[in-house]
This record gives C-alpha cells, sequence and structure tokens, in this order.
C-alpha cells in the first residue's frame, strides 16, 4: 500500500529523518537507505510517496521512498532488478574468465618469445668461456708467486685464480699485479 507524506526533519550527518503521514498519525522513521540512488539529498518540506515497512527494531518504518517533485521510480521494483543482475552475472563471469586466459596465453607466449632471443645469446657466451678457459690452461701452476715473476696480466690473473700462495693482490680487490701488468686498458 503506497502513503502519502511531508518529511518534517532531516539529519544529513547520520542519513535519517521523519515523515509526517498525510492522512494524520505518528512520525515515520525514514531511512537514507529507503530513497532511490539518485545522488541527491532529501529536504525538509518535500512530498514523498512510500510504503510501510517494518525496521530491524519491528518499529513500524518507511521503505521504497521517492519524491513526488522528481517522478516515480523504473517501472522494474527492487527484487526484479536484482534478478536481472543475476542473470547478468555468469556471463560477466565468463568473459572476465576468458579475458584473464588471453592476457595469460599472451603473456606466455611474449616470455617464450624472449626467452628463445636470450638463449642463442647465452650459447655464445658459454663458448667463448670455453675459448678462454682454454686459453688459460696453457698456464700451469709452478711456485710462482710475485708479479715479477709473471709475463702477462693474463697469466698473472690465472695464478691468483688457481694457484695457492700468490702474493700478487696486495689490496684485495681482485685484480693482480696492478702497477704492472693490469692497469693497461688493453691488459688482458
Amino acid at each position: 500500500m503506497t502513503l502519502v507524506g511531508k518529511l518534517i526533519s532531516w539529519n544529513d550527518e547520520r542519513g535519517f529523518g521523519f515523515i509526517a503521514p498525510r492522512d494524520g498519525g505518528r512520525e515515520l522513521f525514514v531511512h537514507i537507505s529507503a530513497f532511490p540512488r539518485d545522488d541527491s539529498r532529501p529536504t525538509v518540506g518535500e512530498t514523498l510517496t512510500y510504503e510501510l515497512g517494518r525496521g530491524k527494531d519491528g518499529k513500524p518504518q518507511a521503505v521504497n521512498v521517492y519524491r513526488q517533485a522528481l517522478g516515480k521510480p523504473s517501472t522494474y521494483p527492487r527484487a526484479q532488478m536484482r534478478t536481472n543482475h543475476a542473470r547478468r552475472s555468469p556471463v560477466q563471469a565468463l568473459i572476465s574468465v576468458v579475458l584473464v586466459f588471453a592476457i595469460g596465453a599472451f603473456g606466455y607466449v611474449q616470455y617464450q618469445r624472449h626467452v628463445a632471443r636470450i638463449q642463442p645469446a647465452s650459447a655464445s657466451v658459454i663458448q667463448n668461456a670455453a675459448v678462454t678457459e682454454s686459453a688459460q690452461s696453457n698456464f700451469r701452476c709452478d711456485g710462482r708467486t710475485y708479479c715479477s715473476q709473471m709475463t702477462s696480466c693474463a697469466e698473472a690473473k690465472f695464478f691468483l685464480k688457481n694457484c695457492p700462495g700468490t702474493r700478487m693482490d696486495g689490496n684485495h680487490d681482485g685484480v693482480p699485479c696492478e702497477q704492472q701488468w693490469c692497469t693497461s686498458p688493453l691488459a688482458k
């Protein structure tokens, strides 16, 4: 049953007020959630159409309120609108799943392409390392420990890395013979 009344008080901070029924009787509590969600605030003195319902405390209160000045709400009742929304949800969920899957597949393909481009480069690095190792294997530990006993920076690096008791890295920075062999930008 639809009733008509006038909003006689409104607390905007707390979102509730009271309606005086047109036909007389007790003032009715009305909460902001009973109004349509149109982003406009209720104003004291406006005429409202509402239905009578019960609050959480069991007392009568106004529900399904709409402003007469703004016209009637949509022809669909709220329960029917929820049902229509629920019908669309599986379709939206399916679209979301397909979208996530497509993004994941795209990312996987891009990752595989990236890895394929990197692998040949890393294979050449491994080959270069093998060549360097074979060049360094021309040296062997023979008891020499000082820079003055070395003939190149490469030999000094080999001795520092592979031979015990060397005394070629005074500042322990990993670069041997810095004053003799390994200072030049061309030193190998």
